[in-house]
């Protein structure tokens, strides 16, 4: 049985923004597209409840579903109903899926977006890569301005983002980028946050130097990593951008102007917490574009 794109859909504006991704994404990877509804029974629920909510999802979902078939046509749609706990059942899903897409919403009058804590959670345990959405996410915000006409969805697709830690560079992190950029006939921006060394602010004319030659140093490392990736994906234009400061800050702007985000983190074997770097926190928090969490050892 062939992977699929799963998503998560509760019927809420951020998980149906998800789902449009999800379409695109899929028809993008020639996969089916699987929508996922997570119900956790209640013990002391009546049982007209839970009939009628049964009812009102199964509705929701061949509404959507027809409506995806018009929307994105030749992309296999298949619907599904779990009832467990969404984190479990989730994180389940996402081992048997190419990747799992997850809504994100908007926090009113304050610049940012909310991954609760069954997408943070998710994000953190899941053994597939995690694409978060936000919710409004259009197909048009993925790609470049036309004159005069602003963002459309027939214009060429903005350059996928890839945050990297030159020291434990991992490879199913970069080789996620590269393909993301493949299938979307785009570039590759790479962004590499670094610190100044604990020394740093003993004069000025030092400061200078040190700054040029730790700098030098941090951009080579940054081309030996993607060295070979260069000469595997030669059709990929690749920006390398290795600077002096936040990596998350730098990512959040690039994400401006990005389809896709591409950040990695370290597979956890514990069953609790939530904790997925403060880089890739950020990110999803802040960030404006789609943002692909890809789990790595």
């Amino acid at each position: 049985m062939p992977r699929t794109v799963t998503v998560g859909l509760d019927g809420s504006a951020e998980s149906r923004a998800a789902v449009e991704w999800a379409a695109r994404e899929a028809k993008l990877l020639g996969l089916p597209l699987r929508l996922l509804h997570v119900w956790q029974p209640l013990t002391q629920a009546p049982l007209l409840g839970a009939e009628t909510e049964q009812d009102w999802t199964e509705q929701l979902f061949r509404e959507v579903a027809d409506g995806l078939r018009v929307r994105h046509t030749g992309v296999e749609v298949v619907t599904e109903h779990a009832a467990g706990r969404p984190v479990e059942v989730l994180c389940q899903a996402a081992r048997e899926a190419e990747l799992l897409v997850l809504g994100s919403r908007a926090l009113g009058g304050v610049g940012g977006f909310v991954v609760g804590s069954v997408g943070l959670s998710v994000v953190a345990h899941a053994e597939r890569p995690v694409v978060l959405v936000r919710a409004g996410e259009q197909a048009a915000d993925e790609h470049e301005s036309v004159p005069a006409a602003g963002p459309s969805g027939a214009s060429a697709f903005r350059p996928v983002v890839l945050g990297l830690d030159t020291s434990s560079p991992d490879e199913d992190l970069i080789r996620f980028a590269f393909d993301a950029a493949v299938r979307r006939a785009t570039s590759l921006r790479v962004v590499h946050g670094w610190h100044p060394p604990a020394y740093f602010g003993r004069s000025m004319a030092a400061d200078a130097e040190l700054h040029a030659s730790t700098g030098a140093g941090e951009a080579t490392a940054l081309s030996r990593v993607l060295r070979d990736w260069r000469h595997k994906y030669a059709d990929v234009a690749v920006t390398e951008d290795a600077r002096s400061g936040s990596a998350a800050q730098l990512l959040v702007e690039a994400s401006r102007t990005a389809s896709l985000v591409v950040l990695g983190r370290r597979v956890r074997r514990r069953l609790f917490g939530t904790h997925i770097g403060h880089v890739a926190h950020a990110v999803l928090h802040h960030g404006v574009a789609p943002v692909a969490i890809v789990a790595h050892d």
